[in-house]
Order: structure tokens, then C-alpha cells, then sequence
């Protein structure tokens, strides 16, 4: 049982620790970035609507939560941050995880 809770954390740290994943949570975070400065040191004659940033960037899993009550759909946007980078850095693992056929023997 300890071997398989292992893999599944070296599996869920690979995903999470390469670079599409940490480069897609980093345009989250600048996003989020974004959105605080525009809320906290720009003054709008109107609403402004850079908050709807943060879920757009994290879609389409915070979507889920957006209909929630409270701070849930900001949870969701933590939640569809993770579950996005995880998806990005199984897709990045596979695709640089396969050999690539350079120096394949011939069967001539």
C-alpha cells in the first residue's frame, strides 16, 4: 500500500514540476496579479470586469463552481488552477517521455 501512495505522489509531483505545468501556474498567478492591482490601485467609473479573467484562464473546471454561494468559485478557481497544470504536465511527460525514433535499427 506505501509503494502505491508513492508512486502516486511522484507521479502527481512529476506532473506538477515540469515546465508546462509551473509556466501555465505562473500565468495564473500574473493574471491574479493583474486583476489585483487593476481592483486595489485603478479607479473605474464603471465595475471593471478583469476579475472574470481569473476563471477564464482557469476554465473550464472553475466554471463548475461559479454558480456557488460565498467564496466557493474562488476555490474553484484554486482548484481548476491545479487540476489544469496536472492535465498540462501529464500531456508534457507523455509527449517528451516517448522516444522520439532516432536510431531506430533498419530491417533492411
Amino acid at each position: 500500500m506505501a509503494a502505491a501512495q508513492r508512486s502516486a505522489g511522484t507521479t502527481f509531483r512529476r506532473s506538477l514540476l515540469n515546465p508546462a505545468a509551473l509556466g501555465y501556474l505562473a500565468v495564473v498567478a500574473a493574471v491574479w496579479a493583474w486583476i489585483a492591482v487593476d481592483t486595489l490601485l485603478v479607479t473605474h467609473a464603471d465595475a471593471s470586469m478583469a476579475g472574470v479573467w481569473g476563471f477564464f484562464v482557469t476554465a473550464p473546471t472553475s466554471f463548475l463552481f461559479v454558480s456557488l454561494p460565498g467564496p466557493l468559485p474562488f476555490v474553484g478557481v484554486a482548484v481548476g488552477a491545479l487540476v489544469q497544470a496536472l492535465a498540462l504536465g501529464a500531456a508534457y511527460r507523455w509527449a517528451t517521455g516517448r522516444p522520439r525514433g532516432h536510431g531506430r535499427a533498419s530491417h533492411a
